[in-house]
């Protein structure tokens, strides 16, 4: 009979160490399960190896005791540059390992140790941010994710029980020595407020646990009602675009609450509290003055009177570039060096890829992609858009095709001295390769900020 897998987010601390022993416990006690301890190494700290080394000792060391435990770590490189907070990165990148660790080893359940007074103090600390219902419903109890399902079996339990249990059974578990830092917000919590609250009100931990229950059972319902505002504001019923007009005659509040949804949606991230309000107020009145707007930051875009997702993880997103100091780059040898199979291919200088796929008609050919070079735009270009129209300025293409000013900075592709392809438009009606003939369509990939 095959075992089931499951898993367990074990960073070494006292609370996963606690719940990888009690699930071992459990999984020996049933028979034919087997328990993966998963933990992610992100090099932040300086102990991060001996982290490391003390998750394989104990994982070994409950395997020598005829538990069913073995151990897979990750190593994780957080991209510290981009100025995010280190708190968010270190999160999204060890979920992000975690799944890949969890994919990788069929196991379909990843427990997790979050217990009582994690999810007051998130609780406490969404509503010091002013988040919505989504942020103070805190951490899902049970949710699915990548085709994984997350659990947290101990929502209900207290630290103190936590503590009792790795007493009780000796267990060795590692101190964070980070935790002591109160630069970071939970910490802060944790050590200066929590202890007067709880002095104040005994039962601070498991009324604000409660509080955080009750918001996310209103979670469903509230999803249906976002859902059934934005489908009257969508342009053409397609969840891509909404009608900034339509949206607009709203009430406030169902406002940014379609928004936050939409936007979830679309962007895979949550828009911000302060975010909702402002444009819940600053669209309106762009809308009556019938202007143009682009949100870099949180990126949204305002155009001829559509509100448009510029972080989407669809390949036509725009996303603005810096073109400041780009020269030409000559990409026929890269795009060469794989007879042009399908694939994408980062353009140096550029935040973006070049896209090649095998089409049937309407792309160019493998002559054309020999001398493609990528520039950025200078002026007078001109492109001819169909078969037997006119080539006309890009000036008065963009403006045909509704390409607002922030998607007009991508580079533009050239075979030898002729414009080729410019993103946003398609490929120069003179380059179209002839029926029969080998060709492959051009696509500009923005990079996701």
């Amino acid at each position: 009979m095959t075992s089931s897998v499951v898993a367990v987010a074990f960073s070494g601390g006292r609370d996963s160490t606690a719940l990888l022993h009690a699930t071992a416990c459990a999984a020996q006690e049933a028979g034919g399960v087997d328990v993966v301890a998963l933990h992610v190494h992100h090099g932040i700290s300086l102990d991060a190896d001996a982290w490391l080394l003390h998750a394989q000792i104990f994982c070994d060391g409950l395997h020598a005791q005829g538990l069913p435990v073995k151990l897979l770590s990750r190593r994780v490189t957080l991209p510290l540059a981009g100025g995010g907070s280190v708190e968010a990165l270190a999160r999204d990148a060890r979920y992000d390992a975690l799944g890949d660790m969890a994919r990788e080893v069929g196991a379909d359940l990843v427990l997790l140790a979050h217990h009582r007074r994690d999810q007051a103090e998130t609780f406490l600390l969404q509503a010091l941010r002013g988040s919505g219902v989504a942020g103070l419903a805190a951490m899902p109890r049970d949710i699915s994710r990548g085709g994984v399902r997350w659990v947290r079996p101990w929502l209900g339990h207290s630290r103190e029980s936590i503590e009792a249990y790795v007493a009780q059974y000796g267990l060795s578990f590692i101190e964070d020595d980070s935790n002591s830092n109160t630069r970071f917000a939970r910490n802060s919590l944790r050590l200066r407020v929590w202890p007067a609250l709880c002095a104040a009100f005994p039962q601070a931990e498991a009324s604000l646990a409660a509080a955080a229950s009750r918001v996310a059972d209103v979670l469903p319902g509230l999803a249906q009602w976002r859902a059934s505002l934005l489908s009257g504001v969508l342009v053409d019923g397609e969840s891509a675009q909404i009608d900034a007009a339509l949206w607009s005659n709203l009430s406030g509040a169902e406002r940014r609450e379609s928004l936050a949804h939409w936007y979830r949606e679309e962007a895979g991230r949550s828009l911000s509290a302060n975010w909702l309000e402002r444009l819940s107020h600053e669209i309106p009145g762009l809308v009556f003055r019938q202007q143009a707007a682009h949100w870099a930051p949180v990126g949204l875009a305002l155009y001829r009177g559509i509100l448009t997702c510029t972080v989407s993880s669809d390949r036509s997103a725009c996303v603005s570039n810096s073109v400041v100091g780009v020269q030409d780059v000559v990409l026929a040898p890269l795009l060469m060096t794989d007879q042009c199979a399908h694939g994408q291919f980062a353009v140096p200088g550029w935040s973006g890829s070049l896209h090649l796929d095998r089409v049937a008609c309407g792309g160019v050919s493998a002559n054309q992609l020999a001398c493609v070079t990528a520039r950025p735009r200078v002026g007078g270009e001109r492109l001819q858009i169909g078969l037997g129209r006119p080539a006309r300025s890009l000036k008065k293409q963009y403006q045909s095709a509704a390409v607002p000013a922030w998607c007009r900075q991508s580079p533009l592709f050239y075979a030898g001295s002729q414009l080729l392809f410019v993103p946003g438009l398609g490929v120069d009606a003179r380059c179209v390769a002839q029926i029969g003939e080998t060709q492959w369509a051009l696509t500009w990939v923005p990079d996701v900020r």
